[in-house]
């Protein structure tokens, strides 16, 4: 399986020859507009050429994290790139003045604020797809960075009856939504999350060091999910190979497996990993957000983990 990973892994160097701060879509993503909530939203929404119209295919919600924007997680992660490989539907959608409302309720984050329902508009852009394109309904999934992995977590809670599978990468979820964590039904998740993120705690606690609001640890919301979805223990666990000795992080994966419904809890620990997309660019300097794993790439992973669980009754 790993060959097919790898084969992943170098078409999605391709997409990033461009900058990370694009502000433009690529070929074959266009901007949609939709009313949520009674505001006016935008979302990206990547076809790729030749998508099959006679039969159901996989979407994927790519949530940005926070000051950023859909256009830069376009290419920051190469989803789009990947769908016209893969044939599967990708959506960006853009935050309220590029952040979103995870539920860590900070005064000075516009979309936590306001209280916007960023879980509604998520589900109004699934309506609002699935009329214009044959969406499998039980290949729905959802990923993100960051404030976009708090959400990640939030919208496969909330929405657990529609998505089949979720993975965060560089983010948690929101402590004030600890007592909140009430699925209703099975989730397949994927945790990637590196010991030395200096924006979001591997432990949980202090995002930016308190200045924006507080999440739950790591080793503590897999718990969560693992015992919700009902999957076995101990897991297996195991290391990849150390591929980039020079990006002086390596990892070790634990994986739960047995959850009903067919539902799985992996989870990548990043040693010395930071506040990045594995595989991608470094966007900001390492003293800002730490290295960027060069041993996998996470699209391309979590691509993998997303084909293995479909929803299941």
């Amino acid at each position: 399986m790993r060959w097919r990973l790898m084969i992943l892994t170098a078409v999605l160097f391709v997409q990033h020859s461009r900058s990370v701060f694009a502000q433009e879509p690529l070929p074959h993503t266009t901007l949609k507009p939709l009313t949520s909530s009674a505001l006016q939203r935008e979302y990206l929404l990547h076809v790729p050429p030749q998508l099959p119209r006679d039969q159901p295919v996989p979407l994927v919600f790519a949530l940005h994290g926070g000051n950023s924007n859909a256009a830069q997680t376009e290419i920051l992660t190469g989803f789009s790139l990947l769908a016209d490989v893969k044939k599967f539907l990708v959506v960006y959608p853009e935050g309220i003045e590029k952040n979103w409302n995870d539920g860590r309720k900070q005064q000075h984050i516009p979309a936590q604020r306001l209280n916007i329902n960023d879980v509604q508009f998520v589900d109004d852009i699934l309506t609002a797809v699935s009329k214009e394109h044959p969406v499998d309904a039980s290949r729905i999934y959802v990923t993100g960075i960051s404030n976009g992995a708090m959400m990640t977590h939030l919208v496969a809670m909330k929405l657990s009856d529609k998505i089949a599978a979720g993975a965060s990468v560089a983010g948690t979820l929101a402590e004030p939504l600890l007592d909140q964590f009430l699925p209703t039904q099975p989730v397949s998740m994927f945790l990637i999350q590196g010991t030395a993120d200096p924006q979001v705690p591997y432990r949980g606690g202090g995002v930016d060091e308190g200045r924006r609001g507080r999440i739950i640890g790591v080793d503590r919301l897999v718990k969560m999910w693992v015992d919700y979805d009902g999957c076995q223990s101990p897991p297996e666990t195991g290391e990849l190979p150390d591929l980039a000795p020079f990006d002086q992080c390596h990892v070790r994966w634990q994986n739960w497996r047995g959850g009903r419904n067919g539902t799985d809890v992996t989870l990548y620990t990043i040693e010395g990993g930071g506040h990045t997309w594995p595989g991608s660019l470094q966007f900001l300097p390492k003293f800002i957000i730490g290295p960027v794993c060069r041993d996998f790439h996470a699209t391309a992973v979590i691509w993998d983990f997303f084909e293995k669980h479909p929803k299941r009754s």
